[in-house]
């Protein structure tokens, strides 16, 4: 059996992110509260990449020990990012789009995966880029392309809660308090 290879992996999430972005961009009816962030995501995403690549071929004293149990774990890892995120996409319905919006008629969401946590979306692109940088198979990689990717949805989620506080008050905030952010019942 061959892995797909890193290519593949790219070429699938593109290809999966620029759809979601054509066919889930909030309508005129829809309040924009995104503060740019979907362009700054795109170019944190696409410079942590290239440095994940480069640091892949520059320092390969970073290469991981086990590399096709390490690759396996990046792929599982991937996939169930996959999956996750598509759970919660289906889940919220025509309530996402890929920049922070709030329609006229918004509800909030506290069932299914959002039961849970608060951005089961972003949870699960946290693990498609884990899961991706694993796939590098360099140490140097993975913090270059995990870390600026984490702290750029981080700022995101700070947005798009904002955003949530503004449209639901308190109701969010109670929410917020009892359901974590990304990873159930840790943070």
């Amino acid at each position: 059996m061959k892995l797909p290879s890193l290519t593949t992996l790219g070429g699938v999430l593109v290809v999966s992110e620029f759809a979601l972005m054509l066919a889930k961009r909030s309508k005129s009816r829809a309040a924009g509260k995104d503060r740019s962030t979907l362009p700054l995501l795109w170019l944190v995403i696409g410079a942590s990449i290239w440095a994940g690549f480069y640091l892949r071929a520059s320092f390969p004293q970073g290469q991981l020990p086990h590399r096709l149990i390490a690759y396996l774990i990046g792929l599982s890892l991937f996939v169930l990012g996959l999956i996750v995120r598509w759970v919660a996409i289906i889940h919220l319905g025509r309530f996402f789009t890929v920049n922070v919006a709030i329609a006229q008629d918004h509800q909030l969401i506290t069932t299914g995966p959002y039961r849970y946590v608060r951005h089961p979306s972003y949870t699960g692109t946290l693990l498609i880029f884990l899961g991706f940088a694993f796939c590098m198979l360099n140490l140097f990689s993975l913090a270059a392309v995990f870390l600026p990717i984490s702290a750029a949805f981080l700022w995101r989620m700070h947005v798009e809660e904002e955003a949530l506080r503004g449209a639901f008050g308190e109701r969010y905030l109670t929410y917020a308090a009892s359901t974590a952010r990304i990873v159930p019942w840790l943070f």
